[in-house]
């Protein structure tokens, strides 16, 4: 039986920053990875930038050293004051790079099946093997027997569990409690990038048509073309793009329902691409439900085709433009949120209440999507902190979660979902974990 200092379940953005501090720091550390890649939002659900989270934060040391890594292979930029534009196809290698420098023990293809529990902690953590046999006797491993056509598992003992799955897969595997969430639901997205586009041409044309910088803008990087640009069917802004997508509704080009949030960034270590946060999907689907998962998948889909042939036909520069990429796994804002030793609270975050032992300090504002117009809350907010604390399981006393679903009401939620804030966050996780196995030392 193989044992660990903290075994780390997930890897996405909160899983590989938890997984990398806790490796650096000299802790034996298993990372495991249902998938066949690391990065999670960054790279299965294409979600990039990494959004500019304040002047003050704290933890950012792997974030500081996957910029580094990045930069080195042409997969990074910094655009707009933001060091946090990535390429995700680079991403899966600049992650593999940095885990094995610290010395971080990586598997893929592997999930939690159960676990052991000698109240109030998590002793052991069963893991699907990845063994193979074509015989029909009965396979006997270290820990149990399985037969050949099941799947097979080890027994992992780990000082230190963290659900780093975004969606408590583990946590709710082994029963523990949750934050209520009735109603509690954001649309979901699936994002998708676009190649084969003219970047220079269509800058040109977008600083023609809209002069509204916080919403629209071009930059040239190192001879690059670089930029962004926004609309939604909300009122309350002209958006320089909205005659467009009414064109494209009324000539039946678009639905109604595509044009209810779209926005684009260019996407680093491309002359030619752009990446699409969008289509949002706006029919109330439930992310636990694989029904509803499917369904928000094919519809998206067929969103994504018809966003690509509205762009071909209205935006200059798009003239052999084609779907190079759709994002492997949905955008999904909120889901599970765990109760933990603290529940963070929205006014815990507008009145920016400090704690002894914060985990990230970020200034994001609250961000909650409506599948409704007129309905979505963007509200901005001073400095704000988030206390370990509510990364700790109140159920067990060695698990942690760390990412979006954290111990955190729904309209703080929406402030501490982002990137930047989870990488923090696990990075929090793994340096209190070395300070209490040193304690015990």
């Amino acid at each position: 039986m193989q044992k660990y200092d903290i075994l780390v379940i997930g890897g996405g953005t909160s899983g590989c920053a938890t997984a990398y501090i806790a490796g650096k720091l000299g802790l034996k550390t298993l990372l495991i990875e249902k998938g066949i890649h690391l990065g999670g939002a960054i790279t299965s659900g294409l979600v990039i930038p990494v959004m500019k989270s304040g002047e003050n934060q704290i933890n950012t040391n792997f974030y500081e050293n996957l910029i580094f890594e990045l930069k080195k292979i042409g997969g990074q930029i910094t655009y707009q004051n933001n060091s946090g534009w990535f390429n995700p196809e680079l991403t899966k290698i600049a992650l593999d790079k940095i885990m094995k420098d610290a010395n971080v023990e990586v598997r893929f293809n592997t999930f939690p099946k159960s676990a052991k529990i000698n109240s109030p902690y998590i002793t052991h953590v069963e893991i699907n093997t990845n063994i193979l046999s074509v015989s029909n006797d009965t396979i006997h491993t270290n820990n149990n027997s399985v037969l050949n056509n099941e799947i097979l598992s080890e027994y992992i003992e780990a000082k230190y569990v963290v659900d780093a799955t975004g969606n408590c897969e583990f946590s709710k595997l082994i029963n523990c409690e949750f934050l209520k969430n009735e109603k509690e639901i954001q649309p979901m997205s699936l994002r998708f990038i676009m190649s084969g586009i003219d970047r220079k041409e269509f800058g040109k044309w977008l600083l023609q048509v809209d002069c509204d910088r916080d919403v629209t803008t071009v930059e040239d990087i190192d001879g690059v073309t670089h930029l962004s640009t926004a609309y939604t069917w909300d009122a309350g802004r002209t958006w320089a793009l909205a005659p467009l997508f009414d064109d494209a509704v009324a000539n039946n080009i678009l639905k109604d329902t595509d044009r209810n949030y779209f926005q684009v960034f260019s996407v680093a270590g491309t002359t030619d691409s752009i990446a699409f946060n969008c289509p949002r999907i706006v029919e109330n689907l439930d992310p636990n439900s694989t029904l509803d998962i499917t369904k928000a998948l094919t519809s998206a889909r067929e969103s994504i085709y018809r966003i690509s042939e509205f762009c071909k036909k209205y935006f200059p520069g798009f003239k052999n433009a084609y779907i190079s990429n759709i994002a492997d796994s949905l955008g999904v804002r909120v889901s599970n949120r765990i109760r933990g030793k603290y529940i963070y609270t929205i006014e815990d975050l507008r009145n920016g209440k400090k704690f002894d032992n914060p985990a990230l300090i970020s200034n994001y504002p609250v961000d909650v999507h409506s599948k409704d117009k007129n309905a979505s809350t963007l509200e901005q907010i001073g400095e704000y902190q988030l206390p370990i604390e509510s990364l700790m399981s109140n159920d067990y006393e060695n698990l942690f979660v760390v990412g979006r679903c954290i111990s955190a009401d729904y309209l703080a939620q929406g402030a501490l979902r982002v990137q930047a804030s989870c990488f923090s966050m696990g990075e929090a996780v793994a340096k209190y974990v070395k300070n209490q196995i040193n304690n015990v030392c």
